[in-house]
């Protein structure tokens, strides 16, 4: 009895819709918002400091001098702005400050463009302190117990630098709600920044809302909304012309087909998502969790599906034999083993501050999808080594075509996909804060750009056609010989003939054993 290879998702769908809608309008999560919980600052020289994020950012269009709230229209402005951010120091620290004192400590919010990053420290007076020593302040170049700043002649308000002080024995001190206007492109960091060491243990709580002349979108993802608004297109026409062409032959449909016709629909699902993910972040500057749970569960699938698929035509499924065999219960737990990683990895990178993805965690999760790809590429060349062999054994020679036509294809795509890594590693290496962030977007979006290639690639070779049995399994009927020995040659004997397909049945028992 001839056994269908089973494919993975039906059991857990009603799991995985369960879950996204329990998680549907209820949590939010922050992007061009970035959100401070009680974080605490970190020494570095003689000061400490708390890195409140990091975008890149276009000048505004509009220049009027009106404020940019809740209430008054933002559009065509760029600018940061600080929302209830409160600093809160221990009782100890507070116990020894004169009550009547005005000011008894003092934090620094600064914002400064990474091109002038050498400018806040005393680099540039040859000195390794962030924060103004008595010895520097006596030479005049700095003012004692505020941090160093060489402002930029040709912009003498940069880097910005906002001050917020505490009074008396108070142990919290709210900062000023107000909005930074940014005239200029480029990449910029915020720091929380304090020289007092009598105020080592303050915390930070509060957000900062950074936003675009053209919305909320940072300025990174701005070209991906657009990107995948594009890719979705481009899906939906290969569905078209893959369905027509389906419908067209439906008499003559392979269960082939259904995989890819899968795998049509769940690139295009994915990138129609991506597209409206980014859109409601550009609109409303935070990502409503079902959204993102929904495009990034099924960006996983579509991977895995898509390996699944490599995986199963390399082994000659549907091709050259019936089943898979043996080898199914292993392919089945690879691609959800590949799936749970992906999974992961796209949550941690979506879910959070645009800037929060910490290196580490990166490190953590990336290293298993690698190793997956890897053996899947492994395997999948393997395969069809011994798919080809078959077919140059059975003399099968337009299957055989059709495989070696894959199979270079295929070793194209894997040579620039080994090309991109590389260029991707050197990008990340050569631009560590992100000072190339205006083409950073083309890194992801050639990964998809190529992923739709190599299925329009398999949707060419395996298109539906009157003449399936070019392609597809033949059973114990000796197709092989019937459909393309003769038609490639003329006046075969039957001492041939009877050989070609003695072969035949003996790989087919080959199969089966497998």
């Amino acid at each position: 009895m001839k056994r269908a290879i089973y494919w993975p998702g039906k059991g857990w769908l009603g799991f995985i819709v369960g879950f996204l809608y329990l998680c549907d309008s209820i949590l939010v999560v922050g992007a061009s918002i970035h959100e401070y919980r009680n974080e605490a600052f970190t020494t570095q020289s003689n000061a400490f400091f708390f890195h409140g994020g990091s975008e890149g950012l276009y000048a505004s269009k509009s220049h009027d001098s009106s404020p940019a709230s809740p209430d008054n229209s933002s559009k065509g402005k760029s600018f940061i702005r600080f929302e209830n951010v409160i600093f809160a120091r221990t009782k100890e620290s507070s116990d020894r400050q004169n009550e009547m004192q005005s000011t008894t400590g003092l934090i620094e919010a600064i914002i400064v463009e990474v091109k002038d990053r050498e400018r806040i420290g005393g680099s540039y007076i040859k000195s390794d302190a962030i924060c103004c020593t008595p010895e520097l302040s006596k030479e005049g170049s700095c003012s004692l117990g505020e941090v160093i700043i060489h402002k930029n002649l040709d912009n003498p308000e940069w880097p910005k630098r906002i001050k917020t002080f505490f009074a008396g024995r108070y142990q919290e001190t709210k900062m000023v709600t107000q909005f930074v206007e940014i005239n200029s492109t480029g990449m910029y960091y915020l720091y929380f920044m304090f020289c007092d060491p009598h105020l080592q243990g303050t915390v930070i709580q509060g957000r900062t809302v950074w936003r675009n002349p053209g919305g909320y979108l940072p300025g990174k993802m701005v070209p991906l909304m657009t990107f995948y608004g594009i890719v979705s297109l481009a899906y939906l026409a290969l569905g078209l012309l893959w369905f027509l062409r389906f419908v067209q032959f439906w008499k003559d449909i392979i269960q082939l087909h259904y995989h890819i016709t899968a795998v049509i629909a769940l690139g295009m699902c994915e990138t129609a998502l991506w597209y409206f993910e980014y859109a409601n972040l550009n609109a409303t500057g935070s990502r409503p969790m079902s959204i993102t749970l929904w495009a990034v569960t099924i960006s996983a699938v579509k991977k895995t599906l898509s390996r699944l698929l490599l995986l199963v035509v390399s082994m000659g499924y549907g091709v050259v034999k019936p089943t898979l065999g043996g080898v199914t219960s292993k392919v089945l737990l690879l691609g959800l083993i590949y799936f749970v990683a992906s999974e992961a990895l796209e949550l941690v990178e979506h879910l959070g501050n645009i800037n929060d993805f910490s290196g580490k965690a990166k490190i953590y999760l990336v290293l298993p999808v690698a190793f997956l790809d890897a053996w899947f590429i492994l395997w999948i060349f393997s395969s069809l080594s011994k798919t080809l062999e078959k077919l140059q054994m059975r003399k099968s020679l337009v299957k055989l075509e059709l495989y070696r036509k894959f199979t270079n294809s295929l070793a194209v795509f894997v040579l620039l996909s080994i090309a991109w890594i590389g260029y991707e590693l050197y990008f990340n290496a050569t631009d560590p804060l992100s000072e190339l962030w205006k083409i950073s977007w083309v890194i992801p979006a050639f990964w998809t750009l190529l992923a739709l290639s190599l299925l329009v690639v398999i949707c060419v070779l395996w298109a539906p056609s009157s003449n399936p049995t070019r392609y597809a399994y033949a059973g114990d009927t000796g197709d092989d010989f019937d459909e393309e020995a003769i038609s490639l040659t003329s006046g075969v004997k039957l001492t041939g003939a009877t050989d070609h397909v003695t072969v035949l049945r003996e790989g087919l028992e080959e199969d089966k054993r497998e």
